[in-house]
């Protein structure tokens, strides 16, 4: 997304040092939205958040998606906050689903799939601490789960996994202009389908 910085919406600030009470304690807090009647949260950080979340708005049962900011010590980080590199934030993507409709199983999957989980703070050109790759649960369950995939998805690779897995914190939804960012158009205008099941290739234009 460095491309934001040159057209202002996304320059980098100097480093800013941060009072970490009260802030830190209402940041770290559990994130306490509710889903919709019979629907579950999943959050996830997996390099930038824009085709991250294109990718779980495919999903069948899939009914949201949400990009924002999570795992920090800052009570309501802007973009330009969470790009310091200050406020400990990772780019998340936070999927509510229909469990009757789609596994936290195959939510996993398509977590696994988008992104590289041996590189440290990076995916790609995108480094620093926000870029982290993390699987952010909600109920044991899903932490059982996490941990048990990411066992197996480690068999597959030769790099260790560097993914963390934690409770998730208060989630920070976005500025608006990063919500479905590629479904919109992206930087070319060119609308990329969220149609469920689509195989097209994601273009993540940053």
């Amino acid at each position: 997304m460095n491309f934001l910085s040159r057209l202002g919406f996304g320059s980098k600030t100097p480093a800013q040092s941060y009072s970490t009470e009260p802030s830190s304690s209402i940041a770290l807090g559990p994130d306490d939205d509710v889903p919709g009647p019979g629907q579950a949260f999943a959050q996830f950080g997996a390099g930038c958040f824009w085709g991250v979340e294109l990718a779980f708005q495919r999903v069948p049962g899939v009914s949201k998606t949400e990009v924002g900011y999570s795992q920090g010590v800052v009570d309501n980080p802007s973009y330009n906050d969470v790009c310091s590199g200050t406020t400990k934030h990772s780019e998340v993507v936070r999927v509510q689903y229909d469990p009757k409709e789609c596994s936290y199983g195959n939510l996993l999957d398509v977590f696994w799939s988008r992104h590289d989980p041996t590189t440290l703070n990076r995916q790609g050109g995108d480094v620093g601490t926000q870029y982290r790759s993390g699987i952010y649960y909600y109920t044991p369950e899903q932490e059982k789960e996490a941990l048990e995939s990411m066992e197996r998805q480690q068999k597959l690779l030769n790099r260790k996994i560097v993914t963390e897995i934690l409770p998730a914190k208060k989630f920070y939804r976005a500025e608006e202009y990063h919500q479905q960012y590629l479904a919109k158009g992206g930087r070319f205008g060119f609308r990329q389908s969220t149609e469920k099941g689509c195989n097209d290739p994601i273009r993540c234009y940053g």
